[in-house]
């Protein structure tokens, strides 16, 4: 797969008829020739450019950080309040934010805490995003990356759907993503191109058009 046809694809879907809102593109992959629970994919992908949506972050800290997650982040957990989370409120919480920060020295009293209800949904601190943090950490980089930051997942069958950009963001910047997404997902195959069905490009209120 190649640029022109992501370009080909984003023409086609130029075609369809304007909504009244600002669509989101996304781009679907569907995989072949595995075992989903055995090749699992799930991986993050730091963007090239923003995706156009501003995305929600939610900080577990205490006060060697708090100062910081006030700033950058969207809300701010301090380990004083985790009792008055209960599993609705939780569940709300994993809705409601993309991603969640810990400071490392309070990571398995999140765990004790959140774990069994942001765990099922995919939402703890993650280690490989470099959301578990030392208490000296400097949150506003890792922000400004979770912002350009989408993940793939093939939790369910072997389809996978992410979020891109947006239809009022310039071509060139969706064509970028795109090609970022796909290249991680290759990576992430055991036999890369082998893996791959087909990838399809759609708006949000539009049916897929064919890339690859």
């Amino acid at each position: 797969m190649d640029k022109q046809n992501v370009k080909k694809a984003l023409d086609e879907l130029k075609q369809f008829p304007k909504k009244k809102f600002v669509q989101s593109y996304d781009l679907v992959i569907n995989l072949k020739n595995l075992v989903t629970k055995q090749d699992a994919v799930d991986a993050f992908v730091t963007l090239p450019h923003s995706k156009g949506k501003k995305i929600k972050v939610a900080a577990f800290v205490d006060q060697q950080l708090a100062s910081q997650a006030e700033q950058f982040c969207d809300l701010v957990i301090r380990e004083t309040e985790f009792q008055k989370y209960d599993r609705k409120k939780m569940k709300s919480l994993a809705q409601e934010y993309d991603y969640f920060i810990a400071q490392a020295t309070l990571m398995p009293k999140v765990a004790a805490a959140f774990g069994k209800v942001l765990g099922t949904k995919g939402k703890m601190p993650n280690p490989k995003l470099g959301c578990v943090v030392p208490p000296t950490a400097s949150l506003e980089p890792l922000v400004k990356k979770l912002n350009s930051t989408t993940r793939v997942q093939s939790r369910k069958g072997m389809a996978l759907q992410c979020m891109i950009g947006k239809e009022s963001q310039p071509e060139e910047e969706i064509i970028a993503n795109v090609m970022a997404v796909y290249q991680t997902v290759l990576k992430a195959v055991p036999n890369e191109t082998q893996n791959i069905k087909n990838v399809a490009l759609k708006l949000s209120m539009s049916k897929p058009v064919k890339v690859l």
